[in-house]
C-alpha cells in the first residue's frame, strides 16, 4: 500500500507514523509546503487522557511528550484586577517542538517527508491507494473531492494569536475594559521560553479601538497598554510569518458534509474546527490519526476502512463540535456577562459549555448556589443535579425569576 499525506501538522504526521507501523509496513510520504524548521506559531494544550491514547498505539511519541511537556496549574479568570482561581491542570508545549518531535518518530519508522513540497492538485498524487488531507481550515484537496460538501462558517469575535515571554504558569483569562469596550486573552505558558496570548475582542470594540487600521507595531503597542499590568513589562510578538500585518481573524468552523471521497480522508482542521477557547484542536487531530489507522488495520479494504473511519468520527465529534460552539457563542456575548459580580462571571465562564449556564445565566447561578451545600473547611458544589421529586417545584420558579 501506497499512502500519502498533505501536511506536517500533528494530525498528518502522527497519521504517517502509525501508517507505516501497519502490517505490510505501508510505504508513506508526508508532502509539506513549509520549509523544514519554519515557525510554527506558539502552543499547544493537552490533557491526561490524550497521553494515555497515545501511549496505547506510540510509547515512544508518549514518552517524548512525556519528557518535554509543560504542566501548568489552575484555571485563572480576572476582571479588572479582581481574580477568582479554580483547580485544573493540564499540559502545553511549543507547537515547533511537537512538529519536531513527530518528524524525528516518523523518520525512525521509515517515514519519508518532504518539505518545500506544496501539493496544489489532486491529480498530482495518481498512484497512492489513500491520500490523507491534514492541510488545514483551508484544505485545497478538500475542495477538489466532489463527494465533501464543506460549509465554513466564521464567528462575530475578532481575535488575534500572539506570543509572550511573560510566563503564565496558570490557564489566565484577563479581561479589561478599555476606553471603547472589553478585551480579553487566552494565556498560558507552554514552556520556559514563553506563553500563547490570545486576544478576542467584539467586533464593535475592535473598531472603535480603531484596530481595523492599525499597522503591526502600533497594534502590538495598543495591546501591551491595555494588558500592562497582566503583561508586566513583557512584549508581545507576532508570529514570524504575520510581521507584516496585524492579523486579525474571525474563527471559521469547518463542517463537512463528509470525511471522505474516493481514496481520499480528511483528518485535524481540514475536517474540523473547534472554537480555540476549548482547547481541542491537538487532541482531535491526533485522535483522528488513531481512529484512520486503527479502522485501516482492521477493515479488508481501503474503502471499508474509509467509511468506519468517516462514521466514527463524525459521530465522536458530535459533543465536541457542540460544546465549542457554546463557548464561541459565549464569548461573543461577554458583554452581556461581564457586569456580574466577578465571582458569578467567572463560574460562568467555567461552566460556558452548558447550554443553561450560555442561555439563562441567572438561572443556572440559581441552582448552582442552590447545589452548593456548605461543609468543614469549604463548599460541596453538587452541580446541577436536581431530583426529579424537586425539580417540577424548584426550576420552574427559578426560570421565571432568572432567566436573564
Amino acid at each position: 500500500m501506497r499512502i500519502a499525506c498533505v501536511g506536517a501538522g500533528p494530525g498528518g504526521l502522527f497519521l504517517a507514523i502509525l501508517a507505516r507501523k501497519l502490517p505490510g509496513a505501508p510505504e508513506v510520504t508526508v508532502y509539506e509546503q513549509a520549509a523544514e524548521g519554519a515557525p510554527r506559531g506558539w502552543g499547544v494544550v493537552f490533557w491526561p487522557d490524550l497521553m494515555e491514547q497515545v501511549e496505547a498505539v506510540d510509547p515512544p511519541f508518549a514518552e517524548s511528550l512525556r519528557e518535554f511537556r509543560y504542566t501548568w496549574h489552575d484555571q485563572v479568570v480576572e476582571v479588572d484586577g479582581s481574580e477568582v482561581r479554580f483547580t485544573a491542570s493540564g499540559f502545553a508545549m511549543g507547537r515547533h517542538l511537537m512538529q519536531k518531535l513527530l518528524v524525528d518518530r516518523a523518520r525512525e519508522v521509515g517515514v519519508r517527508i518532504e518539505f518545500d513540497r506544496r501539493i496544489e492538485r489532486a491529480a498530482d498524487l495518481e498512484g497512492y491507494d489513500l491520500v490523507v488531507a491534514a492541510d488545514g481550515v483551508r484544505s485545497g484537496l478538500r475542495e477538489q473531492a466532489p463527494g465533501i460538501r464543506t460549509v465554513v462558517t466564521e464567528g462575530h469575535n475578532r481575535y488575534i494569536w500572539l506570543g509572550t515571554e511573560k510566563q503564565f504558569s496558570s490557564f489566565t483569562f484577563p479581561f479589561v475594559r478599555s476606553r471603547a469596550g472589553w478585551l480579553w486573552a487566552h494565556a498560558y505558558a507552554f514552556g520556559e521560553a514563553g506563553s500563547t496570548f490570545i486576544v478576542e475582542t467584539t467586533e464593535e470594540t475592535w473598531r472603535a479601538l480603531g484596530l481595523d487600521a492599525l499597522g503591526p507595531d502600533e497594534t502590538l503597542r495598543l495591546l501591551e497598554s491595555t494588558f500592562a499590568d497582566q503583561l508586566a513589562g513583557h512584549k508581545l510578538v507576532l508570529q514570524e510569518e504575520a510581521r507584516e500585518t496585524a492579523p486579525w481573524r474571525r474563527f471559521a468552523t469547518v463542517r463537512n458534509s463528509a470525511w471522505t471521497d474516493g481514496t481520499l480522508a480528511l483528518v485535524g482542521d481540514a475536517a474540523h474546527t473547534t472554537h480555540f477557547s476549548v482547547g481541542s484542536g491537538t487532541r482531535l487531530a491526533l485522535e483522528d490519526a488513531i481512529a484512520l489507522a486503527r479502522h485501516l488495520e482492521r477493515a479488508p479494504s481501503v474503502a471499508a476502512a474509509l467509511a468506519g473511519y468517516g462514521a466514527e468520527r463524525a459521530e465522536a465529534l458530535e459533543v465536541t463540535a457542540r460544546q465549542a460552539r457554546s463557548s464561541a457563542a459565549w464569548f461573543e456575548a461577554v458583554p452581556q456577562y461581564v457586569e456580574r459580580p466577578v465571582r458569578d462571571f467567572a463560574r460562568l465562564l467555567m461552566e460556558r459549555r452548558r447550554l443553561v449556564a450560555r442561555r439563562a445565566p441567572g438561572l443556572y447561578l440559581a441552582l448552582h448556589r442552590l447545589t452548593t451545600v456548605p461543609v468543614v473547611g469549604g463548599l460541596i458544589n453538587r452541580g446541577l443535579a436536581v431530583s426529579r421529586a424537586v425539580a417540577p417545584r424548584v426550576v420552574g420558579p427559578l426560570r421565571r425569576r432568572f432567566a436573564s
